[in-house]
């Protein structure tokens, strides 16, 4: 017979990693502090980064278009903001 957790699907995948020694202690300290694990705050702070460097290679992309520019007065407008 299945158990329940047989049923679901693997969601997740697995990371190691090595971390300098300063960085591991300092995780410890932070998961201590607040409560929660190591793994969560390692979690949360590669979701911000994979976030950021997928944001800044799109606004890259689209300069290499070489679009003109859109005046600072004329995004203010669009966006309602002008005076």
């Amino acid at each position: 017979m299945a158990q329940p957790s047989d049923a679901l699907p693997n969601l997740y995948d697995m990371l190691v990693i090595r971390l300098p020694q300063d960085v591991e202690k300092r995780l410890e300290r932070l998961a201590a502090k607040t409560g929660r694990t190591k793994t969560y705050h390692a979690k949360e702070a590669i979701q911000e980064f994979v976030d950021a460097e997928e944001d800044h290679l799109i606004a890259v992309a689209r300069l290499e278009k070489e679009r003109p520019a859109i005046p600072i007065k004329d995004v203010e407008r669009r966006l309602g903001l002008a005076d």
